[in-house]
């Protein structure tokens, strides 16, 4: 392993056991990349040749699910096949689905069983209108997203659509999974099973976690990557990204300097995002984004910022 700051990554010169020994989880990523087992000491770098998959996109995904938190290196982004993370994501679509889905409706199934039928009743509502939700949420990334990278990829990017706009209409598909969780753990009468109770728990606490590392990877390396791409295609600079502008430092986009704006002007994250008709895990991410451009992490410093580089007007702070 080498060291980036303040977290440690993986490399391509490790070997794939050692990578599987400090964390299990990454059995799932090899399924969903297609990446198989070889023979002894092979590495990563060799692992990834031999199956055709990219070594720094493998190696992005390995890292989102084992280190808490982790940045991703420019160049590490710079230099993986955007292909090999679209085809990650949609082997995940269908992992959720048919499989962990699966798991949890026949599990949540087995406890209502033992409940009352209000309890049942209510509970199965709620959790058949999660997966139309979910799949729904899949369908846009598999037949809209999805189609529009590989256009961008191809060089036939159609107009009036970004990777920004996926982004910022991007649905938060772990929080009604966390209420079902509440519910279950909460409000749930006493007479049904514990094991029962504690085996549904555990399967909504592990798809919760998944979906968040999925979600993570489609808002910090799929779309900068897509939108780093879809600049250079146009030959316009490129802004909001991983690049720098010409003094060295990062550049805001037009969104995040709205929200720039908007948080000096003392907004909560719910007001901006109603005001913008984006999810509040949109208007976070922004924040961070902004945060790490600019270095500046309170309010007063934003607000410093925003009248030093002529976003709002000096006179209504006065």
């Amino acid at each position: 392993m080498t060291k980036r700051k303040d977290t440690v990554i993986f490399s391509p010169g490790m070997k794939l056991s050692d990578m599987l020994d400090m964390n299990y989880r990454i059995l799932g990523v090899m399924s969903r990349m297609g990446i198989g087992f070889g023979q002894g000491d092979e590495t990563v770098a060799e692992a990834c040749e031999r199956d055709g998959v990219s070594v720094n996109a493998f190696l992005l995904v390995c890292n989102v699910y084992t280190f808490e938190p982790y940045h991703p290196a420019p160049e590490l982004m710079h230099t993986s096949n955007i292909r090999d993370i679209v085809n990650y994501l949609h082997k995940s679509h269908t992992y959720y689905m048919d499989v962990a889905v699966h798991i949890l409706a026949n599990d949540l199934e087995k406890l209502l069983g033992r409940c009352d039928e209000k309890h049942g009743r209510i509970i199965r509502k709620f959790f058949a209108d999660y997966k139309d939700e979910l799949a729904k949420h899949f369908d846009y990334e598999e037949y809209t997203v999805f189609p529009y990278v590989e256009s961008v990829l191809d060089g036939t990017r159609p107009d009036g659509y970004n990777i920004l706009q996926y982004e910022e209409n991007h649905s938060n598909v772990e929080e009604k999974l966390g209420d079902l969780r509440s519910i279950v753990m909460r409000y749930l009468p006493t007479v049904c099973d514990r094991e029962d109770v504690a085996t549904v728990l555990e399967d909504l606490y592990v798809l919760n976690d998944d979906l968040l590392k999925h979600t993570f990877i489609e808002d910090e390396i799929l779309v900068p990557m897509v939108n780093s791409l879809e600049h250079r295609k146009s030959h316009t600079p490129y802004r909001g990204g991983s690049e720098a502008a010409e003094d060295g430092r990062e550049e805001l986009s037009p969104r995040e300097k709205e929200i720039l704006v908007s948080v000096a002007s003392g907004m909560l994250n719910k007001e901006i995002a109603d005001k913008y008709c984006i999810s509040i895990h949109t208007v976070i991410t922004h924040r961070k984004n902004i945060t790490r451009k600019t270095g500046i992490k309170t309010v007063a410093g934003l607000t410093v910022y925003a009248l030093l580089n002529n976003l709002i007007d000096i006179n209504t702070f006065e």
